[in-house]
């Protein structure tokens, strides 16, 4: 079987993370695979080209290069002849629709849908365009794959074909993701901290969405009552360098408490060495790092959105979106009770091994995809 996946973008994000994890699982299972980005190759393409698997790139970063991208993406179609056309995010979405229309009718369509929607009006107004145009023409999908339960429901109620729903959940390498005590030492000797100091992590690049601000209101809060915690920042543009986070990080009690590292490689490393890993998103379907800290046996203390509270059960705690309080509150419930911290996260990891390893989620993808090319 040859599937060829058409992604809006192949940069360090939880979507482009979860593709490359889904390749290497399908490849290990014999299928052919290629790949296309509506932008650049990025980080995450790299590694996917790493394991054999061609990628092409059409730049499209003004409406100016769209004819010529086209062009490339006619020649990667028919020479690649796939079964599915599997697009990747939104945009990835709409151009697979086209490509399948023009360039491969004989091809099956199947969309992937990453994120909720809570509120359109929060998106990007070219985004906006490109939601409502694949709700119009999501019926020529054969199938759509939404990665959380709420995903679906919100998509549906915009207008997005229910007749060709799927959920399947995100998958996690326990290889790679998992406890690591030598992590943990080494992360504190890296930032000049004690081997016990508490430290508190938000894993996400910066974007409006992942609610970089309201972790460090909240971690203002908590640095005032416990004077020896400390918080972690990783992520692309998540750092000083940002004029919002700048603000966040002159409140006094921050002052040499925040450690803003910006992208890294070594993420199963770091997520290792938390104590407690957050998630302070507002708009997200199925948060990454909240799958990668559980793996990781990391407690997790999340804001409530997408499916976040049925993934996480009793592995951490549920906070509603935005509210500063409850999300101190919780860390500093955690930091109190390290019993507590390690039940949590062996009931985490356990939980990721039993529901959501990349090998369920890869299974489910092959079968799907057997399932639409013999209709």
């Amino acid at each position: 079987m040859r599937v060829l996946y058409v992604s809006t973008g192949l940069a360090t994000g939880g979507a482009e993370k979860q593709l490359f994890r889904l390749i290497s699982h399908l490849l290990g299972a014999g299928v052919e695979i290629g790949v296309v980005s509506l932008l650049s190759q990025g980080e995450v393409g790299k590694d996917i080209a790493a394991l054999g698997v061609p990628v092409r790139s059409l730049d499209l970063t003004t409406l100016k290069h769209v004819p010529q991208g086209l062009v490339r993406l006619r020649a990667v179609v028919r020479s690649f002849n796939p079964h599915v056309l599997q697009g990747w995010m939104y945009h990835g979405n709409l151009v697979a629709y086209f490509a399948s229309r023009h360039f491969a009718p004989k091809a099956q369509l199947v969309w992937g849908v990453r994120q909720s929607l809570y509120d359109l009006k929060r998106e990007k107004p070219l985004t906006k365009q490109v939601i409502r145009l694949s709700a119009w023409v999501s019926g020529a999908a054969h199938a759509i794959v939404y990665n959380s339960m709420t995903a679906r429901v919100q998509h549906e109620a915009l207008g997005f074909a229910a007749r060709c729903g799927h959920i399947i959940d995100n998958g996690f390498d326990m290889q790679v993701f998992r406890p690591d005590a030598t992590a943990r030492l080494g992360v504190r000797r890296e930032l000049g901290l004690l081997p016990d100091s508490p430290l508190i992590g938000l894993v996400a690049r910066y974007h409006p969405m992942k609610g970089h601000e309201v972790f460090l209101t909240a971690a203002a809060q908590l640095a005032e009552r416990r004077k020896d915690a400390h918080f972690l920042l990783v992520g692309e543009q998540a750092g000083p360098q940002n004029p919002i986070l700048r603000e966040c990080l002159k409140h006094p009690a921050l002052a040499g408490r925040v450690h803003c590292l910006g992208r890294r490689d070594d993420m199963p490393r770091l997520t290792a060495a938390l104590d407690i890993a957050s998630s302070s998103s507002w708009g997200e379907a199925f948060p990454n790092v909240v799958g990668e800290a559980m793996s990781c046996g990391v407690p997790v203390v999340a804001t409530d959105v997408g499916d976040v509270r049925r993934i996480v059960g009793e592995a951490g705690v549920v906070v509603p979106v935005g509210d500063v309080a409850a999300l101190a509150d919780a860390w500093a419930n955690l930091l109190d009770h390290p019993e507590l911290r390690t039940d949590m996260g062996q009931k985490g990891r356990q939980r990721i091994i039993d529901a959501f390893s990349v090998e369920a989620m890869g299974q489910r993808y092959q079968r799907l995809y057997e399932e639409v090319v013999h209709v």
